[in-house]
């Protein structure tokens, strides 16, 4: 039993559901039970919460990966844990540990959620992947899930001052899941999570409810198209992928 979970649960439920305009699209896509990583865009602050909303649609709790810093204040660390979330102390060797901990809650049924850009991107396009949700979906082989989150960033994202306020739409969109093979280049594998998420992204402002007002500030629009992906396979990196593929001889 997770009774602070549940408390969460009870009380964020009825508020997260009248607080937005929700557009969710592709639950069905979350299993009911069983292993699967989620895997989702970053634009805000909320995205957790907002991600927590939509597996709740379907009964699913869901385990974070989330920045280490995060876990530093005592009350916030016994409260993150105590909800299975699992902090990753990024760029040291201890980062390895934190992907160990995920397969573990994966083995165990779980359904972990990862933000494979590692923070929130401030131009709200989705940037280049890192590598930790590929290698932790090709360790375990459970499915991927690709998510598209929109509309938080309008409350409270990086390097802009938060402004809360009632009535803006939340758009996700779950799109279909997809197997990492156990030989799969990492890097590879990454681009195509990314590459999957961008899909969703689009599809989520494609959808997105809400335009600008007369003279309103719109540095939170973003066309569609912009969704794209941004290759996490620097020129050397590239060049030995390229290098190391078959060829195939024109007849």
């Amino acid at each position: 039993m997770e009774p602070l979970y549940g408390l969460a649960e009870v009380l964020l439920r009825q508020p997260m559901r009248h607080a937005f305009r929700w557009r969710i699209e592709g639950t069905e896509r979350i299993p009911s039970a069983g292993p699967a990583l989620l895997a989702s865009n970053h634009v805000s602050y909320l995205d957790p919460l907002l991600l927590c909303y939509v597996t709740d649609q379907v009964g699913r709790r869901v385990r974070f990966l989330a920045k280490a810093e995060l876990f530093r204040h005592r009350l916030a660390a016994r409260a993150l844990r105590s909800m299975g979330n699992i902090p990753v102390e990024r760029g040291t060797a201890d980062a390895s540990g934190a992907l160990e901990a995920a397969s573990a809650s994966l083995t165990g049924g779980e359904l972990v959620a990862v933000f494979p850009e590692g923070t929130i991107s401030r131009d709200l396009d989705p940037m280049a992947g890192k590598t930790g949700s590929a290698r932790l979906a090709r360790a375990t082989g459970v499915p991927v899930i690709p998510v598209g989150l929109w509309g938080g960033h309008r409350l409270i994202t990086a390097g802009r001052r938060r402004s809360w306020r009632w009535g803006v739409a939340i758009t996700a969109v779950v799109g279909e899941p997809f197997v990492i093979g156990p030989a799969e280049n990492p890097r590879l594998a990454t681009d195509r999570i990314m590459e999957a998420i961008c899909a969703q992204v689009a599809r989520a402002r494609a959808i997105y409810p809400q335009v600008p007002g007369p003279g309103r500030p719109d540095w939170w629009v973003r066309p569609p198209e912009a969704a794209r992906l941004r290759s996490c396979r620097g020129r050397v990196a590239q060049a030995l992928l390229d290098e190391a593929a078959p060829t195939v001889e024109e007849p």
